[in-house]
């Protein structure tokens, strides 16, 4: 009973499991104001708006202190991946092969949201009288230059990436080096300090979405949201699968590998909670420094699996609900540009839907006026986003590994049999301390 107490697992889920029940039968809770006047948060990065809920606010701490740790980690791993390569010309052949492996897979993520959205067809028969200009006006008049702006994550990148092949040209790198080793290891300490605020900020999370717009919002969109669980779920076990099996990898065992981080991207609906913690078990489990250093950071951004699936069945789905028929030539634009504009979808949560209301108000074949329709359950449908991007980069990672013969496979059994005899442990403890009658 001891191990299930201090195990991050059973307090993220019931956590989860408690903000729907407080957001659902005790609304009032977690709309409680706990702000008189916004008030600037320059440590979370950003300010905090008059009249946000308890519930939201206690998700939006653990995110944005969470947040403050990325870019740190991003840069440091990035660079020390490049320096430890050594040799510039496999830095360069590992991240081609990476930004292939991107452009080669968030493409079959974008024609399976198409595809589904066309047999399925969800936006069907849907009322339009539900559509509200008002309700986007805030996201319409954002445009992909602010969001770039916004995405301090590809800066870093091109800056890591720089210091690396610079750090390479200088003879006494060793000091450097181990200096951003040092760093490296304190800035993982501090995060594993930081990640036991995780159930806080899935509770929050959980109460705050249930609350606002509860559980009788899905009813006219379930179809919709439906559609999008089941693609991702099909992408996930199918085509990712399918990747790991080249290496005789189960998909099954490395999700059960990762389940913590797999829950807080749940109760938070975003992966940059979960990122670093990513990164430190992809190396437990075998993938080499180098390799989780230069894939996982650019796969944040260029990596998008989940995004491109709702981006383009959203697309599909509200030319559906409007009747407007889509030719040939239409679909394969919207495609082209949706591969382009998904890429700047990371570094801001919920930035899946703003990138959509871009795409959607740049192409004018859709009536802009359908962004209103998604409002009230993207929320819920960005868990699926999150879930989705986040096992697209830990598979990418291991595939790369074991594509640059850069994967140790003693260590990654040792990984899964741990985690196999921890959740043997917990089984066995639950069943003694079951009360038989």
């Amino acid at each position: 009973m001891k191990k299930i107490f201090t195990n991050l697992t059973f307090w993220v889920l019931l956590a989860i499991t408690a903000g729907v029940l407080v957001g659902h039968f005790a609304p009032g809770f977690a709309k409680y104001k706990v702000l008189d006047k916004p008030f600037n948060t320059w440590f979370l990065g950003q300010e905090i708006k008059f009249g946000t809920t308890l519930a939201e606010f206690l998700s939006y701490c653990f995110i944005n202190i969470i947040k403050q740790f990325i870019n740190p980690i991003i840069f440091v791993t990035i660079t020390l991946g490049i320096v430890s390569m050594g040799n510039l010309k496999k830095v360069g052949r590992v991240g081609g092969k990476a930004l292939l492996y991107f452009e080669i897979v968030t493409t079959l993520a974008l024609l399976s949201g198409i595809i589904v959205a066309l047999i399925i067809r969800p936006g069907s028969g849907l009322d339009t009288s539900l559509i509200r200009k008002e309700d986007i006006s805030q996201y319409t008049h954002r445009n992909m230059a602010g969001l770039l702006r916004k995405n301090s994550t590809i800066v870093v990148l091109i800056v890591a990436i720089i210091a690396g092949v610079l750090l390479n040209f200088y003879r006494q790198k060793e000091p450097v080096i181990s200096f951003l080793k040092k760093i490296t290891r304190y800035l993982f300490m501090a995060l594993h300090k930081v990640m036991l605020l995780a159930p806080i900020g899935a509770f929050g999370g959980m109460a705050y979405t249930i609350s606002k717009y509860g559980l009788e919002a899905l009813y006219p969109l379930a179809k919709l949201m439906v559609t999008v669980y089941a693609t991702m779920a099909v992408f996930i076990f199918g085509v990712l699968s399918l990747i790991l099996r080249m290496y005789k990898v189960s998909l099954v065992k490395f999700l059960r590998y990762i389940r913590e981080e797999l829950l807080i991207v749940l109760g938070t609906s975003s992966s940059e909670p979960a990122l670093p913690s990513l990164m430190e078990k992809l190396e437990r489990m075998g993938c080499s420094k180098p390799v989780v250093g230069l894939v996982v950071p650019t796969g944040y951004s260029f990596n998008l699996d989940g995004t491109t699936i709702y981006l383009s069945l959203c697309m599909i789905f509200l030319a559906q609900v409007f009747n407007v028929h889509l030719t040939w030539g239409e679909m394969a634009s919207i495609v082209g540009i949706l591969m382009i504009t998904s890429k700047g979808a990371a570094g801001v949560t919920g930035a899946g839907f703003v990138v959509f209301a871009s795409t959607l108000t740049s192409i004018k074949v859709i009536p802009v006026e359908g962004l209103a329709l998604l409002v009230g359950v993207d929320r819920f449908m960005s868990e699926a986003r999150a879930i989705t991007n986040f096992i697209g980069n830990g598979v990418a990672t291991i595939w790369l590994a074991n594509n640059e013969k850069e994967f140790d496979r003693d260590k990654m059994n040792r990984a899964f049999a741990t985690v196999l005899s921890t959740e043997n442990i917990m089984t066995d403890n639950i069943k003694n301390s079951t009360i038989e009658p």
